[in-house]
């Protein structure tokens, strides 16, 4: 059974009703907005707009994790984001950063940051070690089928719940056994990242079956190449900010079949669809 609290740093966070993850890019690079938020006031008003329409947390990210980005240095990396982290913890609402590097983890958490969000799951020599020296910090664990540079040219082979479970328990008991309480962790099944269409598409119609790892689950379909494939026309697969609606879709799925929160781009959209959802199976 999975409970109905995520234990972060300053935040016990309620998810007896879906929450939404909003994204802030922070990237010149990224898949969809990438270089829209490089500059500090255009990133701030951007999340405040997005906390206005009632996102419950920002996700902070420096680095690009698209197919075939280019990882950058942490100096880069922290340059891009401690500005911006400096602000919003004025804000008192709960932060992510999302990030594979154990230096970043370490001096976003020291700043008081929320939560750390690693698609890598925390393998990076020395992750698990920072996340379990701050006895408070949430910690959302991803599964990725190789890198960020290879996923898509060798996606996964097989049936991808049973690769994806087996992977998540190991890590949350590598977790546990190094002192994290399961009550700070929850877990990503890793969209579009080294997966097929059909395996994306068997994850989110068989996504209730990861529950039986005893973690709540994220789910991050917002604007994914998969989308992109499912609605073109005539051929023409649509941009990245033109997957709205089949976005929506993916959200509203993934909570009925099990996901406690959607880490989404679009967020005034995905709220109303959900309060919609909510009200109209009451």
């Amino acid at each position: 059974m999975t409970t109905s609290v995520w234990q972060t740093s300053r935040f016990s966070i309620d998810l007896t009703q879906p929450k939404v993850m909003a994204i802030v890019n922070l990237t010149p690079d990224s898949f969809s907005d990438g270089g829209q938020y490089t500059h500090l006031k255009q990133a701030l008003d951007h999340a405040q707009t997005m906390l206005a329409q009632g996102a419950d947390i920002l996700d902070i990210g420096g680095e690009s994790s698209r197919p075939g980005a280019k990882s950058v240095s942490l100096d880069e990396e922290l340059a891009r984001i401690v500005p911006f982290i400096k602000e919003a913890l004025r804000w008192h609402v709960p932060l992510s950063v999302d990030t594979a590097k154990p230096d970043v983890m370490k001096v976003v958490l020291d700043m008081g940051v929320d939560i750390v969000n690693d698609i890598w799951a925390l393998r990076q020599a020395g992750a698990v070690e920072v996340v379990s020296q701050h006895a408070g910090c949430g910690v959302c664990l991803m599964h990725m089928h190789r890198d960020p540079q290879t996923m898509l040219a060798q996606p996964m082979k097989g049936d991808a719940i049973s690769e994806v479970k087996d992977f998540l328990s190991q890590r949350l008991q590598v977790l546990t056994e190094n002192g994290v309480d399961p009550s700070r962790i929850v877990l990503d099944p890793g969209i579009g990242f080294g997966k097929t269409l059909d395996q994306n598409l068997s994850l989110l119609n068989r996504q209730s079956e990861l529950l039986s790892v005893g973690r709540p689950l994220l789910a991050g379909w917002s604007r994914k190449g998969s989308l992109g494939k499912l609605t073109a026309v005539n051929g023409m697969v649509p941009e990245p900010q033109n997957r709205v609606g089949a976005s929506i879709s993916a959200a509203l799925m993934a909570v009925q079949n099990g996901a406690s929160l959607v880490r989404v781009h679009d967020v005034l959209e995905t709220v109303q669809a959900l309060r919609f959802w909510q009200a109209a199976k009451a």
